[in-house]
């Protein structure tokens, strides 16, 4: 297969990447939901105005009030979409998206394309087939090459779906994903681009694995026991399988990743997490254990479609591309 792999992978991603936008932006949302925001200090505001108006803590009579933050109700999908709709517009449902169109390009390519060429060279030569355990391999190997090459622009995109949710004057306003990247590594480092990338990894060859091997075993298993027939019910039914384990296995690994890579780190001020377990253990320890698994509805709603438009959309291309 060589090159066209990689071209049919890439183009199959893209399609399911930028149809099913709108459901991992409201993921996004969710598993965001609860975490603390920074609040300026006004304190050290007001002691750097000029003296006239300065603040002396031992006799100022002046006090500045304090205000307990409030507690976020967490909303679920349908609501985190009417809100953005409503306060956003229609288009803000596609915020970042064309940091999914690279992400899809750089991730999803690669991944795609070197799982095809693993299925290849480690097929078994008489039947053809490969071995579950070796599908495992493919999927770990292809996924976290995957990630690491397509980080930086999965930095971006949780950044651009991420920055509605915050307050007008915090918000990172990023033109486009070329803007992102670029001040993200102006102001930030080129470093920060892979900021989150062990995470980004390790949920890269759990998805990786669960959906592509997954993928595969299913059908064989529908095909062998006679359910149904090859076509595209077996797509479907398959893809659906391969979604739903996808997304149970790698949801608690995407909301530390999201967290991490939206994390503002103020100038000579501690960043929120110093690592993914630093940013696990203040999850549940404020949150509760179950805070891993925000966003899961959209996530299984997004990993369902998404798996069903890539492999559709992937034997079409396929259909198209066989005499090149």
């Amino acid at each position: 297969m060589g090159f066209k792999g990689f071209v049919e992978g890439g183009i199959a991603s893209i399609v399911a990447g930028c149809s099913t936008h709108p459901l991992d932006l409201i993921k996004v949302h969710m598993q965001l939901q609860g975490e603390s925001t920074h609040v300026p200090n006004l304190t050290h505001q007001l002691h750097n105005l000029r003296p006239a108006f300065a603040l002396n803590s031992a006799t100022s009579a002046f006090h500045i009030p304090t205000q307990a933050p409030l507690k976020a109700v967490a909303a679920g999908p349908i609501s985190v979409g009417i809100r953005i709709f409503q306060t956003e517009g229609a288009a803000a449902l596609f915020s970042g998206v064309s940091a999914t169109v690279l992400r899809q390009a750089l991730y999803s390519t690669t991944r795609m394309g070197l799982y095809e060429v693993f299925k290849q060279k480690w097929s078994d030569p008489g039947s053809g087939t490969l071995p579950l355990e070796r599908k495992i391999a493919a999927g770990l190997l292809a996924g976290g090459i995957g990630a690491v090459v397509g980080n930086p622009a999965d930095v971006a995109m949780v950044r651009m779906q991420a920055d509605g949710r915050l307050p007008p004057s915090q918000r990172r306003n990023y033109a486009s994903v070329a803007d992102a990247i670029g001040r993200i590594s102006r102001q930030e480092g080129v470093a920060s681009l892979w900021r989150g990338s062990a995470l980004t990894v390790n949920r890269a060859m759990i998805v990786t694995t669960s959906q592509l091997a997954s993928y595969d075993q299913v059908k064989e298993i529908i095909l062998k026991k006679g359910v149904m027939k090859e076509g595209l019910g077996t797509h479907v039914m398959a893809s659906f399988a391969a979604g739903f384990v996808a997304a149970v296995a790698s949801n608690p690994v995407d909301v530390i990743k999201t967290r991490v890579m939206n994390m503002r780190v103020e100038a000579e001020a501690a960043p929120p997490y110093t690592g993914a377990l630093d940013c696990a253990l203040k999850t549940v320890r404020t949150e509760g254990p179950m805070a891993l698994y925000k966003g899961f509805v959209p996530t299984i709603s997004r990993q369902g479609p998404f798996t069903v438009v890539l492999f559709v959309t992937l034997e079409q291309v396929r259909k198209i591309l066989k005499d090149f």
